[in-house]
């Protein structure tokens, strides 16, 4: 107990000394973006030869769902091709992306977690992982959809979400087209836990809001939550039971 209480308090005193980030646009007043949804884990085998976009689409989209979260604990790709963070060269962004890299042969993943939602009204995912290319080297980034082939089949592990869907939309504060959870309509698949679908935005502790609910809730959701760069996330599990008086 002392110890959790000692690791608390450490937290805390690290959020009063956070950086942040100064972003071009106006702060939005809601900083945190959630939408309630039902949910359901299932794995699915990516399909080699397609692009990593439509594989992902189609194991979804097997299940029901349109979109959601999916974690890769190997898998080979190739063509392969990916940006890491960069500075902006025109000052419109607090930070922009690199040029485009893409390593000859077979990248193998380590790890990496995908969104998979929608952009411009057609399926879009946002993926950062870790890999090893073809030379030995290790490398990681944000993995582009357009480019990069499912090489080999593999196996993945998976959320997806009914009620709630990721979509990119024009974001002011920080001047891209960012994946935001928006409520749509349930489909009526089946589904075995409540979700939600969450974005923090920017210079938002994650530890804050979770020392927050500790205080008034027993304990989060069981299973884990998947976050990519722009703060998307969901937490799926069981209902959230109140502190007993």
């Amino acid at each position: 107990m002392n110890k959790t209480r000692q690791n608390n308090e450490a937290l805390e005193a690290n959020e009063l000394t956070m950086r942040s980030i100064v972003q071009p646009g106006p702060p939005a007043p809601e900083r945190i973006q959630w939408v309630e949804a039902r949910g359901r884990a299932f794995s699915f085998t990516m399909e080699a030869g397609l692009p990593l976009l439509e594989a992902a689409r189609r194991g979804f989209a097997a299940e029901g769902f349109a979109g959601g979260a999916l974690s890769m604990k190997g898998g080979a790709l190739g063509p392969f091709a990916y940006v890491m963070p960069a500075l902006s060269k025109t000052g419109e962004n607090a930070a922009f992306y690199s040029d485009i890299f893409r390593p000859a042969g077979i990248a193998r993943l380590k790890m990496a977690t995908m969104t998979l939602g929608a952009r411009d009204g057609a399926p879009f995912f946002h993926c950062h992982g870790l890999w090893s290319e073809a030379g030995g080297r290790i490398n990681g980034g944000h993995i582009l959809p357009e480019e990069t082939v499912v090489a080999e089949p593999f196996a993945v592990d998976a959320f997806g979400l009914d009620g709630a869907a990721f979509t990119a939309e024009p974001d002011p504060e920080t001047n891209f087209k960012l994946f935001g959870p928006v409520a749509c309509p349930a489909a009526g698949v089946e589904t075995t836990s409540r979700a939600f679908a969450l974005r923090l935005r920017p210079n938002q502790a994650p530890w804050r809001r979770r020392q927050h609910h500790r205080r008034t809730l027993y304990g989060w959701p069981h299973r884990r939550a998947v976050r990519n760069r722009t703060g998307c996330k969901f937490w799926c599990g069981r209902t959230w039971r109140r502190r007993r008086a």
